[in-house]
């Protein structure tokens, strides 16, 4: 991964990364009632009423107060942050169970809305619209162009359940625009991404983050897999930043024998809280594997490091990103809110993996992952620091570590062998995700007729897809480099087969095929196969 794929994914790791939510509003102390009491609140008030009425310009006191509130909160630490009222429907969202909207996956591409996929038994699907589909008008007006962005689409379709949007569409092989009238509905926001049979006996599933409906599709996932016979789990946490520490309990304890810690948590006003598991899991018995990385995160790494302290299985990738702070939403009267850090948490060993961070210097702390990086620690476990006075033991006396994230017990490095300019270039430019879209534009047809990713895999495989893509990339500007096109011609024909089949089978035709040959999936396999 190189530089610009670093800061592209600490931007959207750090915009969800805002916190994570634990029961119910403590209470403030002694004469608290929230913020409003607070001893210091008087003299800000004064200070904010005297520029209101004496300053010498027009002040927008609204804007003001926002700043205000966002500075407060980046002076406490890397977690704790203030969401305004008009951000905080979409921000909950992100971890909520559903939402209301039409129902489809989109890209936007050439200034365009293009419908990858349309959700099952969605308000779509029973309007008539279809994946490929081009959306060129909402409500009777144009939205194509540069005003198009994702966020703006996101407010287009999204709505309150049971009101309407007006749809102008064009279909690949129809000349004019096609009208719908789409009903909002809900719709399911799935964190389990697949639960499928990797081999014989072993199941595998992907947890993408932990949110209120996580346990619930984790149990389903589960099921499922012992129905086709799973005696064996792989559950991947890679880049799961983290959600509902709940959710991650409740999945652990599926695990754990009785009576064994899972996590802990204490803060200054806010009394120590122990989970322990209850015995009744459905897996107590069965091996597990855990895989992280470096943006696994939170209740990522309360799930790995509950099964890593208690002994219970082990941790394969590399180390997962530190973060050990528990947040609390409070909310405020004008509709905006603040996620406040209120405590720590510690795994099953005693040790707080969260990473050190300087107050106020949240900067600093967001490059930890990049200066990472740069140090090589992605390629050798040699390159890991870890705070050696920080030492803890397992349940079955194993060295483990506090105060930067989860080490795990086999490390995997990345694997660069195929990285070439080329490669980079194409992947920046999101031209293997546009090449399979089209690719699928123009074979829907004959891609539909696959019903499993092993078929599509088998199709795709018999077919010219590096020649197609790299004309199609030289069309776009990329200068065809032979050399390093057959360096990564393994990755690229890998990266091209599973967005095809994702665009036409969904995610249970892209993991599959996007780890058939993935080192750190082999390696738990490797791990899994013996005793």
């Amino acid at each position: 991964m190189n530089k610009k794929n670093l800061f592209l994914v600490l931007i959207i790791l750090f915009s969800i990364l805002g916190g994570i939510l634990l029961g119910n509003i403590i209470s403030m102390r002694a004469n608290g009632s929230g913020f409003s009491r607070m001893k210091s609140h008087g003299k800000v008030d004064e200070l904010l009423s005297i520029i209101n009425s004496q300053y010498v310009d027009t002040v927008d006191m609204k804007a003001m107060t926002e700043e205000l509130m966002t500075d407060l909160a980046s002076k406490l630490d890397p977690h704790s942050v203030y969401i305004p009222a008009t951000d905080l429907a979409d921000v909950n969202s992100e971890l909520e169970g559903s939402f209301s909207g039409i129902g489809v996956q989109f890209n936007i591409q050439n200034d365009t809305i293009m419908i990858v996929a349309v959700i099952s038994g969605g308000p779509s699907e029973k309007a008539g619209l279809i994946a490929g589909d081009r959306i060129m008008q909402v409500n009777d007006s144009s939205f194509v162009g540069k005003k198009v962005t994702n966020e703006k689409v996101m407010k287009k379709l999204r709505g309150k359940a049971g009101t309407k949007v007006k749809l102008g569409v064009r279909r690949r092989g129809t000349r004019e625009i096609l009208h719908y009238s789409i009903t909002r509905g809900e719709i399911p926001v799935n964190s389990v991404d697949i639960a499928y049979m990797i081999k014989p006996q072993v199941g595998y599933i992907k947890v993408s983050k932990f949110a209120a409906t996580t346990y619930t599709e984790f149990l389903n996932a589960i099921a499922h897999l012992r129905n086709q016979g799973a005696k064996k789990y792989i559950i991947d946490l890679r880049e799961n930043s983290g959600g509902f520490m709940d959710q991650a309990i409740n999945m652990v304890n599926e695990f754990l024998p009785a009576g064994r810690m899972i996590v802990y948590s204490k803060g200054k006003a806010y009394p120590r809280s122990e989970a322990r598991s209850d015995g009744k899991g459905t897996c107590i018995n069965l091996p597990i594997v855990v895989l992280i990385d470096e943006f696994s995160a939170s209740a990522s790494e309360i799930f790995s490091g509950a099964i890593q302290d208690n002994d219970r299985g082990l941790i394969i990738g590399r180390r997962s990103f530190g973060k050990g702070l528990v947040q609390q939403q409070l909310n405020l009267s004008d509709g905006s809110a603040m996620r406040l850090t209120v405590a720590r948490y510690y795994t099953p060993s005693g040790r707080s993996i969260q990473k050190p961070y300087v107050k106020g210097k949240a900067q600093d702390y967001e490059m930890d992952i990049l200066h990472r990086y740069q140090h090589g620690e992605f390629d050798s476990k040699d390159s890991i620091h870890v705070a050696h006075s920080l030492k803890y033991k397992t349940v079955g006396g194993r060295t483990v570590y506090g105060g930067g994230g989860i080490m795990p017990d086999i490390f995997v490095p990345r694997d660069t062998s195929e990285y070439t300019p080329y490669l980079n270039k194409v992947i920046n430019y999101g031209y293997l995700y546009q090449f399979a879209f089209q690719y699928v534009d123009q074979n829907r047809t004959k891609l539909k007729s696959f019903k499993t990713w092993e078929q599509m895999d088998r199709y795709l495989t018999s077919q010219n897809l590096i020649k197609d893509f790299v004309a199609f990339s030289t069309a776009k500007g990329v200068i065809p480099n032979w050399k390093q096109i057959n360096v990564s011609k393994r990755f690229l024909l890998m990266e091209l087969n599973a967005y095809i089949s994702r665009n036409v089978l969904g995610d249970s035709g892209f993991y599959p095929l996007l780890y058939k040959d993935d080192k750190t999936v082999k390696r738990a396999l490797e791990t899994l196969s013996k005793k």
